[in-house]
């Protein structure tokens, strides 16, 4: 099991191989469908700094934070997946959701020294290992709003880096 703690290096996510297992410690974000088109339009109208959260070596879990806990939701949404790559060059170093990339998205995570991780859906143990949450940005989509949480050894499974892919067949 290696350890990733945030925010993490580029030398940490280029020792990561499809099938590692990993846990992840730190402040990570949380968002999907509702709120990453958002987030992308910041990050390209240069107004992402106002997140008050530094991207670069940051993860980025695809979930929505409810009172229930959170759970991953499918990464393959065309909201989600179309925002991994952008996410990427912007900084973002690990994605974590569920669910079976396109061949051009796992070609842009390993452009941008990224990695999408697939974690399983169970919100109690992940609950359990959420230590702190908080609202960044857009409040008024309720659990769907951009959340920062803090977290301690959340597992995972690198799903895909270096241009490959778990799913490969």
């Amino acid at each position: 099991m290696k350890q990733l703690i945030t925010p993490i290096s580029e030398e940490a996510i280029s020792g990561l191989q499809v099938g590692d297992t990993v846990e992840i410690s730190g402040y990570i974000l949380c968002g999907r469908d509702a709120v990453l088109p958002k987030v992308i339009k910041m990050i390209e109208e240069g107004t992402a700094g106002d997140l008050g959260v530094d991207l670069k070596g940051q993860v980025i879990f695809h979930t929505a934070v409810s009172p229930a806990g959170v759970g991953p939701t499918s990464s393959n949404k065309l909201e989600i997946e179309s925002s991994i790559a952008p996410l990427s060059a912007a900084g973002i170093k690990l994605h974590l959701g569920k669910g079976e990339l396109h061949p051009e998205t796992i070609e842009a995570l390993d452009r941008y020294n990224s990695v999408y991780a697939v974690i399983p859906p169970v919100t109690a143990l992940l609950g359990s290992k959420t230590t702190e949450k908080r609202v960044v940005a857009f409040p008024e989509l309720g659990m769907e709003a951009l959340h920062l949480i803090k977290v301690d050894k959340y597992p995972a499974i690198i799903g895909a880096a270096h241009g490959r892919s778990i799913y490969e067949k």
